[in-house]
């Protein structure tokens, strides 16, 4: 992934991460088998639960419920439902080369 925004609600497979140069991705973890799936070479893990992340933690549910209204899905309402209590179980992903604090301003400079 070379730019953009992806989140993902299921597993992932291994080497998560691979050929990732921008853009960041959110991803559930629910049976805490992440940290072994992604690539430790090229991307940096945060969970989204902290203080410092709440602005990633806001920008995550507008995500989930902008998914949940178009698709209707059910998983993304329990998602939603639960949300407090699954928060902490969300990865956010980042090339290393790119600071945190960065990711959300490259997508509100976006013109989409």
């Amino acid at each position: 992934m070379t730019g953009g925004i992806i989140t993902v609600l299921g597993k992932t497979g291994y080497n998560f991460g691979a050929g990732m140069t921008g853009g960041f991705a959110y991803v559930l973890d629910l049976d805490n088998s992440f940290v072994d799936k992604y690539n430790h070479e090229l991307v940096d893990i945060h969970r989204i639960a902290t203080e410092q992340m709440e602005a990633h933690k806001n920008h995550l549910r507008s995500t989930i419920i902008e998914f949940t209204r178009e698709t209707r899905s059910a998983w993304g309402q329990e998602i939603l439902d639960n949300f407090d209590d699954l928060i902490g179980k969300f990865w956010l992903v980042k090339p290393y080369a790119t600071g945190i604090n960065d990711l959300l301003n490259s997508i509100r400079k976006r013109p989409e």
